[in-house]
C-alpha cells in the first residue's frame, strides 16, 4: 500500500518530507525515535505523533553525542524510555483491541468453513451526506468533530469527505482539518 498527498510522478523534494512525516504519524499507533539530532525530520514525526495523541518512544543516547540530543530532549518532554522491543510492545498493547502481538500459530481453515467475505462499504446515503455538508463551512474543522456532530460512523464520514474531495468541493488543512472549498 502506498499513501501520499502528491500526484503520481511527483519528484520528492526535501520540503515535502514533513508532509510525509505527518502521514506516517497519523497512520501509526506510535513512533519510535532511535537517534535524532536537535534538528531532525524524526523530531517532526514525533511532534506530529504527540499532536495526534499517538505514543512517542525514544531510545536514550549519550549526552555527548550530538546525534542523540533530539531523542534525549524527547525523553525530557515525556517520551517513553525505550531500550528494547518489549518496551514498544508493552506500550502498544493497551491500544490494540485484538491481541496483535501474541505468538499464535496460523492454521489453515477447514475446507467446509470458507472465510467470510469482508463487509461491503455502505454509502451513507443522501441524509448522511447532507449531515456532513451541513457540518462543514469555510472555517476548517476537525474530522473527529464532524463524526461526533453527525453521529455517523468514521467510515461514512470519510467516504463523504472523499467524494467531496474528488469533486473539488473540499479543502484539506494541516492537523486533520477540513473545510468547504471556496467557490470557483
Amino acid at each position: 500500500m502506498a499513501i501520499s498527498e502528491m500526484p503520481f510522478g511527483w519528484e520528492p523534494r526535501a520540503r515535502d518530507f514533513p508532509r510525509r512525516n505527518r502521514l506516517v504519524a497519523g497512520i501509526s499507533l506510535g513512533v519510535a525515535i532511535v537517534e535524532a539530532a536537535s534538528r531532525s525530520g524524526s523530531l517532526i514525526t514525533a511532534r506530529y505523533a504527540a499532536d495526534f495523541g499517538r505514543l512517542v518512544f525514544a531510545v536514550p543516547g549519550s549526552p555527548l553525542d550530538p546525534r542523540c540530543h533530539g531523542t534525549n530532549d524527547l525523553l525530557k518532554q515525556g517520551a517513553i524510555v525505550t531500550t528494547s522491543t518489549a518496551d514498544v510492545l508493552e506500550g502498544l498493547a493497551p491500544l490494540s483491541r485484538d491481541d496483535l502481538f501474541s505468538r499464535l500459530s496460523a492454521r489453515e481453515p477447514a475446507p467446509e468453513h470458507a472465510p467470510a467475505a469482508p463487509p461491503a462499504m455502505v454509502s451513507p446515503g443522501e441524509g448522511g451526506r447532507a449531515l456532513v455538508i451541513e457540518a462543514l463551512g469555510p472555517t476548517p474543522v476537525e474530522i473527529d468533530d464532524i463524526i461526533r456532530h453527525t453521529g455517523l460512523s468514521a467510515s461514512e464520514v470519510h467516504l463523504v469527505l472523499l467524494e467531496l474531495d474528488l469533486t473539488g468541493q473540499l479543502s484539506r488543512h494541516g492537523g486533520n482539518l477540513v473545510s468547504l472549498a471556496p467557490p470557483q
